[in-house]
């Protein structure tokens, strides 16, 4: 059974680098042929894709966000991360890492949910 967990702070100020990590149990994220994605919900919203690492290491970024978002691996820890710069009030949002082969509708397991509010 894979499980994914999110750790990370709960409030970010607006222009800081909100940072997040998923970290995974009951499964390698280096096994073919997963994506290991990041996805969020704002308050009322629906969910949206950001990004995600491939098993082989390639990153996949939402063309809304790829200029702000970075996501990496640490494969001794089982773990990715997400970073997301210069961050804003329309960023606070239930972030959620999952495993899947692609879109949102692919995913599989799924962490919790962490909840990140963008506030001075």
């Amino acid at each position: 059974q894979v499980q994914l967990q999110e750790s990370g702070p709960g409030l970010v100020k607006p222009s800081q680098t909100l940072s997040l990590t998923c970290t995974v149990s009951g499964g390698s994220i280096t096994t073919n042929y997963y994506y290991w994605t990041w996805i969020r919900q704002p308050p009322g919203k629906g969910l949206e894709w950001m990004g995600a690492i491939a098993y082989s290491g390639s990153t996949y970024y939402s063309p809304s966000l790829t200029s702000r978002t970075s996501i990496s691996r640490d494969t001794s820890k089982n773990q990715f991360t997400l970073q997301l710069t210069s961050v804003t009030p329309e960023d606070t949002a239930v972030y959620y890492c999952a495993r899947g082969a692609g879109g949102i509708a692919t995913m599989d397991y799924w962490g919790q949910g962490t909840q990140v509010t963008v506030s001075s």
